[in-house]
């Protein structure tokens, strides 16, 4: 009997699990009733600034596309720091914004990382891989509260996210056994 339902197991697993030419992407910022991939999101994504940095201000989404709101994550690190893709993919923008410097990524997934204010050393149309260097940060991040933030922002077209998102294990639902 044991081997019987060892054997249905794996006959439902493998009629059931879709194939790597049709499985859509998993997204990390959005819990899901699906199996997690096999690689974990700390495998696919990494933080843009090395070590552990503090989050000197957290993600806080407007309630509306035009109202106030904070886009993305403060992380604090310092003048010169070295900044690093957060995922694969290619670097649509590095130049200045409204007087800042900034580096856009769009990755495979459809979504778009963004930093600033960051000397970039990539240009635009460029690959790049999860933790290639994108630039240095520099100072003159608004409200920042120690010598250099970086400010992390994270969309889904035009849908703003958590990037801290990115860097959360995916959260596991099991379904109970009749």
């Amino acid at each position: 009997m044991p081997r019987l339902l060892l054997v249905l197991t794996l006959v439902v697993a493998v009629l059931v699990a879709p194939t790597a030419a049709s499985a859509a992407p998993v997204s990390a910022a959005a819990p899901s009733s699906a199996a997690p991939s096999s690689a974990a999101p700390s495998a696919l994504w990494v933080r843009p600034l090395d070590g552990q940095p503090t989050v000197t201000r957290p993600f806080d989404p407007p309630p509306s596309p035009y109202a106030a709101g904070h886009r993305g994550v403060d992380l604090a690190g310092a003048v010169g720091q070295p900044v690093l893709a957060a995922g694969d993919g290619v670097v649509v923008f590095a130049g200045q914004v409204a007087g800042r410097p900034v580096v856009s990524v769009q990755h495979t997934d459809g979504r778009r990382t963004t930093y600033e204010p960051v000397q970039p050393l990539v240009a635009a149309g460029q690959a790049v891989a999860r933790g290639t260097l994108l630039g240095v940060l520099v100072a003159g991040h608004a409200g920042c509260p120690t010598e250099a933030c970086l400010h992390w922002g994270l969309r889904r077209g035009e849908t703003y996210l958590d990037p801290m998102s990115l860097l959360r294990p995916p959260r596991v639902r099991l379904l109970p056994w009749h």
